[in-house]
């Protein structure tokens, strides 16, 4: 039997090649003979991918091939110095995802996936941890393809149970075989930086929690040795007292900024990492009075405010946690609960119907960015302007009363005007939490017209400005796709936007009108969300009211070439229209 193996860059060069004997081919000598000379090293920023082709040969007669897809990089995690790659020291910009797709469900489709993380790279995050299960192995070929480092995560329970039909009935009999299944399916990805053993497993607490974790790791070990370990700890106490956080190769911490110093005191790695942060709760485009921090605020309408400033009893707003990523250089990153909204979890309204989908998602369960979305983005971004102006300024009602200004930029000052006189101009400072990230003019009183935000650079010259103006009565509905050609393979997806403007085009803030779709010709419709954690509409029907505005359709192409015409209507509202074509 014959080996040959290539390896091929993106542009299909081959850049190292190795023929063997299977029988006599020495191990090293077969390894270094595949060495790729000045290799382009994946990283986030240049995702650099090469791909291996191996042919097996029986005489002259090819008997299998096989492709395998890889990157090259170094990773390493140091004490006092945390984690670098390709040896340039980095924190990670990471959020949690669950594996749904809001109104698509939880069947895996490469297009909605796509989508998913383009809306991520924009923000400016880098990093997805898997919550809280082996991923789909479209995310992971994705991820290495457009540059996201994966925190690739196994178990929820281990032995302990959480729940009644768990998987710790299974555990002493598939943790291991599942383990293995996972690190040999993934190991070759560049994208997977680290694995997880578990989310707040209750074993930390438990006699011998530790030893569960041990033995865990080690098969890690033992099926890669490239990469280190980690698990969300959310019971820090017992994680620290019980030798539990001190097993692991990367004490990961679930909502524990105030403890990072005295972990970091405590343990022997050296550094420390947020598996998962903030858990802030928002409804888009919802803004409650006066603006200050909720723990746990219930609202009659179900809803939570956009201020951002509202939070559970276990978690923070995001600033919390920022502050001890950028003065803490031994705190190696975060992963903030959550990249995207997702049913179940309605926290703080599990108990009260008609909630049913989750708050905490910097985008919402429609593929909507919620204000949040852009103080990530104006932290994580270093490469795009950032200057989002909150709240919407139609407010019918409200005139005399304050109604905060914020600006999440990441201009380091801004000055506001409202109808043209000035509120002051502020400057990010030390301060407090806040405005050391954001602009916050929190004295405003309400007058329609409109608010304009003109941001200065370090320089203090003047550097973009934004506004947002008082809405007027509904009047015509505008859409936008995020793509306006898909393949014609029957599984390729446009997000269309629709929003309620006035007759110059203001997004009506309040506006809850039924729109109903049509698709003709090469495609069909799909799904639509509007993002309302209480709605109970059904997703898969032509048909659903706006919330706060605006909604987000789905359509799919056809599996034969064309056009087709998406158009969405409702009563008393000029219809909007848009074309998409399939190739």
């Amino acid at each position: 039997m014959r080996l040959e193996t290539q390896i091929k860059n993106a542009a299909g060069e081959t850049v190292a090649t190795t023929t063997s004997n299977l029988v006599a081919t020495d191990k090293q000598e077969f390894e270094q003979s595949l060495i790729v000379k000045n290799p382009s090293l994946w990283s986030p920023e240049t995702p650099a991918l090469y791909k291996a082709v191996s042919k097996l040969y029986k005489g002259d007669v090819l008997k299998d091939e096989y492709e395998t897809t890889f990157g090259i990089r170094t990773i390493k995690f140091e004490a006092d110095k945390g984690f670098s790659l390709n040896g340039t020291i980095r924190k990670f910009r990471g959020v949690c995802n669950h594996h749904d797709l809001g109104p698509l469900g939880t069947a895996v489709n490469v297009a909605a996936l796509r989508r998913q993380l383009t809306m991520l790279k924009d923000m400016g995050c880098d990093a997805i941890r898997t919550s809280h299960n082996m991923p789909a192995p479209e995310l992971v070929a994705l991820c290495d393809e457009m540059g996201f480092m994966l925190m690739v995560e196994s178990f929820d329970e281990w032995k302990t149970p959480k729940v009644k039909n768990g998987y710790s009935q299974y555990f002493d009999d598939w943790a291991e075989k599942d383990l293995v299944n996972m690190i040999h399916r993934d190991r070759n990805s560049p994208s997977v930086v680290m694995w997880s053993i578990g989310n707040e497993v209750p074993d930390q607490s438990a006699a011998g929690g530790n030893k569960i974790a041990k033995r865990l790791q080690d098969i890690c070990h033992r099926e890669d040795p490239t990469r280190p370990v980690t698990a969300g700890m959310d019971r820090i106490n017992d994680a620290l007292t019980k030798n539990f956080a001190a097993v692991l190769d990367i004490p990961g911490f679930n909502y524990k900024p105030t403890w990072y110093e005295r972990a970091n005191n405590a343990l022997p790695q050296g550094f420390i990492l947020g598996t998962e942060t903030a858990s802030t709760v928002s409804s888009r485009g919802v803004y409650k009075f006066p603006a200050e921090f909720q723990k746990m605020k219930q609202y009659e309408d179900n809803q939570s405010s956009s201020y951002d400033l509202e939070y559970c009893n276990w978690s923070q707003v995001p600033d919390d946690e920022f502050v001890k990523q950028d003065d803490l250089p031994y705190v190696i990153g975060e992963f903030v609960w959550t990249g995207f909204d997702y049913l179940g979890e309605p926290t703080p309204y599990d108990s009260k119907w008609p909630s049913h989908s989750s708050y905490f998602g910097i985008i919402d369960l429609a593929g909507s960015p919620k204000d949040r979305y852009y103080l990530y983005r104006s932290k994580w971004n270093k490469e795009k302007e950032t200057l989002h102006i909150l709240p919407h300024w139609t407010w019918p009602g409200r005139e005399g009363q304050v109604t905060p200004v914020y600006c999440y930029t990441n201009y380091p000052s801004a000055e506001l005007f409202i109808n043209g006189k000035s509120m002051g101009r502020q400057t990010k400072s030390n301060t407090n939490n806040q405005t050391r990230y954001r602009l916050m003019w929190n004295d405003v009183k309400y007058e329609p017209g409109t608010v304009k935000v003109v941001a200065y650079d370090q320089n203090g010259r003047e550097a973009a400005s934004s506004e947002v103006k008082t809405a007027g009565r509904p009047h015509h509905i505008e859409l936008s796709a995020d793509r306006t050609v898909l393949q014609a393979d029957g599984k390729d997806l446009s997000f269309i936007t629709a929003k309620v403007c006035d007759a110059e085009g203001n997004v009506c803030p309040d506006a809850s009108n039924l729109l109903r779709f049509r698709v003709k010709g090469e495609g069909r419709y799909k799904a639509a969300g509007n993002g309302d954690a209480t709605s109970l509409e059904l997703f898969h029907l032509p048909q659903m009211h706006t919330f706060k505005g605006m909604l987000v359709a789905i359509v799919e192409s056809s599996e034969k070439a064309g056009d087709m015409e998406v158009s969405v209507s409702s009563k008393g509202l000029k219809a909007g229209a848009i074309r998409i074509t399939t190739k």
